[in-house]
């Protein structure tokens, strides 16, 4: 007896670490009517309609948002964020937790809108200072909260910190504690990534718009190529992604990127950057990137081509990394989402976007775009150097009111000088 029962707790426990490691896995998807990918599915014209749509309602609003100017696209983006934040905090929640903890989603917004404030303080604090200088008290208010910005941030963290060890239960810590970490985790992904874009943004429309486009680009023609021609599939994480699609849309991106940056360029509120919060059309001098420079076309192309030279903006050639990097590195954000997706069982991170999924879902590889936009563009276009916008931003920053006014009298006194002299 007592050797049978010896043997019995081994097998037990044997039984549960393999239901345990089983229900770790993933579970393979089923192929859809008959297959995975997209030219096997006999559905495909109904999902395509369907996705087509969408894609229209979310291309017209985009269109309409750019058009309104710098301030509406940075709020679409906020709005974006919001959605993005919801749909992350929703994956890991469970009901049955979150009736013993009253309160425990208001903590993670509290996380979310210090964040928030943290970032777009940093990023704004410039053009919100420009804004308000004709106006004296709402000038002196602005100085001082730039200037206890991140005392302000760190003490709204420590608070929701405190609440959040105040409200630790017994037999809840596990999940509490996971949450917290997860919250952590998603304002990392939202605002570290799109922080870059609200930067974009500023120095220009154009290094926003461009981006952005041609990731949109670049996953309607993988669509489209892998709908007619995809047999070939690409990798196990996507499993209707195809070589198809993505040579396809490879191709087709990298030229849409040489055309469309000298279609966008030369619209001069599109390429200029913005120094203020205000709403408004901008002009300014386009800068030598946005100035056509003429090639004669070489003696072997046909005498029956029409042109005998072409106009080409200097930034297309900085268009052309844009779209390689939108073809061939930016839908690993994608295959990224695509494996977090299986690893927690979903088919897509929420339902808000007909035919599309949730806003996580169509923003996986913008995120991933939108820093090397940034990056790219003050690492190789923007003159390094000390400006006198770089001069001015210290002085705001640094200098109490009194001191700015002192410094302006030096300068005057320097002036008449000059004049004299």
């Amino acid at each position: 007896m007592q050797k049978e029962n010896n043997t019995a707790v081994p097998s037990s426990a044997t039984a549960r670490v393999r239901q345990r490691k089983r229900s770790n896995e993933v579970v393979p998807e089923p192929k859809a009517n008959g297959g995975n990918l997209l030219v096997d599915d006999r559905n495909k014209y109904k999902s395509m309609w369907i996705r087509t749509h969408s894609t229209v309602w979310m291309i017209g609003g985009f269109a309409f948002t750019v058009y309104m100017g710098h301030l509406y696209v940075t709020a679409m983006v906020v709005v974006i964020q919001i959605f993005m934040a919801k749909e992350l905090f929703n994956l890991l929640r469970k009901a049955h937790e979150d009736k013993h903890l009253p309160g425990f989603r208001l903590l993670n917004w509290h996380f979310f809108f210090t964040t928030m404030f943290f970032v777009y303080g940093r990023l704004l604090s410039q053009p919100l200072v420009n804004t308000v200088t004709s106006d004296m008290f709402l000038y002196q208010f602005v100085n001082g909260l730039i200037k206890y910005h991140m005392a302000i941030c760190y003490f709204l963290y420590i608070a929701g910190f405190m609440w959040f060890i105040l409200t630790l239960k017994k037999k809840m810590y596990k999940y509490q504690f996971g949450q917290y970490a997860w919250t952590h985790m998603i304002l990392i992904v939202v605002f570290t990534q799109s922080s870059f874009t609200v930067a974009n943004i500023f120095e220009g429309i154009f290094w926003f718009l461009l981006p952005a486009s041609l990731i949109v680009i670049n996953d309607i023609f993988a669509y489209i190529f892998g709908f007619f021609f995809g047999r070939t599939p690409l990798i196990k994480l996507s499993p209707k992604k195809t070589w198809e699609g993505f040579i396809g849309a490879s191709v087709t991106t990298i030229i849409s990127a040489f055309l469309l940056a000298n279609i966008l360029g030369r619209f001069h509120w599109l390429t200029c950057p913005r120094k203020d919060l205000s709403t408004g059309w901008l002009q300014c001098d386009p800068g030598p990137l946005f100035k056509p420079e003429n090639y004669i076309l070489p003696q072997w192309i046909p005498q029956r081509f029409p042109w005998n030279e072409i106009s080409v903006l200097p930034v297309q050639w900085h268009a052309l990394c844009f779209g390689l990097f939108a073809s061939i590195i930016a839908p690993f954000g994608g295959f990224f989402a695509s494996g977090f997706k299986r690893a927690f069982k979903i088919k897509d991170f929420g339902d808000s976007i007909p035919g599309h999924g949730g806003i996580t879902d169509r923003m996986d590889c913008q995120m991933v775009m939108a820093v090397f936009a940034y990056i790219y563009h003050q690492s190789f276009v923007v003159r390094q150097g000390i400006s006198v916008e770089m001069i001015l931003d210290q002085i705001l920053k640094n200098l109490t009111f009194e001191e700015q006014q002192n410094l302006v009298m030096k300068l005057q006194i320097l002036q008449e000088r000059l004049e004299h002299s």
